[in-house]
């Protein structure tokens, strides 16, 4: 390293490192997390959150699924919507364990969503354990919610969605 350009150096990772140290920092504690047990084994609920059959038969009322890490889940509450339209959502696969987990980020929602700033510093992470050969545990945790007053009015938002949510899962397995 040339000396003389030593002092800049120095000065430029000082200012990375608060840089880093004055961002918002995620509280991990601070997740909305839903845990169930569904009455099904897991290879059946895997299908549900993983498969547009599945997600179409409990969660949303159009989607698809490109199961690939990168891949998207393209949804809509709405029967028939066009994917890509004002009611979609988009989430984006981070990362996938076949019948284990798998978690997604959302990088496109409805046009009339509150928190457009918020979601794209969170992300979701769906565990599935089987417990016998007819019951799974699903654990979903969303994570990345920060003290900001904006975050965590996104949080609220979110845990009565996520629990409706799972519950809906539940029923489409209790009948």
């Amino acid at each position: 390293v040339d000396p003389q350009l030593a002092p800049q150096m120095l000065l430029l990772s000082i200012t990375v490192a608060l840089a880093f140290v004055a961002a918002p920092i995620p509280d991990a504690t601070d997740a909305v997390v839903n845990e169930t047990i569904v009455n099904a084994p897991v290879s059946d609920v895997w299908k549900a959150f993983t498969t547009k059959a599945g997600i179409e038969s409990w969660m949303v009322g159009t989607g698809d699924v490109d199961l690939r890490i990168g891949g998207l889940m393209r949804t809509s509450y709405q029967k028939n919507a066009d994917l890509n339209g004002d009611t979609s959502i988009h989430q984006q696969i981070l990362s996938l364990d076949p019948e284990r987990m798998f978690s997604y980020r959302t990088i496109k929602t409805p046009a009339n969503f509150p928190f457009t700033q918020q979601i794209g510093s969170t992300w979701v992470a769906v565990y599935f354990e089987p417990i016998d050969a007819t019951h799974t545990r699903v654990v979903a945790r969303m994570l990345g919610y920060t003290s900001d007053p904006e975050s965590q009015k996104m949080r609220a938002f979110f845990a009565n969605g996520n629990k409706a949510t799972v519950d809906s899962l539940v029923r489409r397995f209790s009948k």
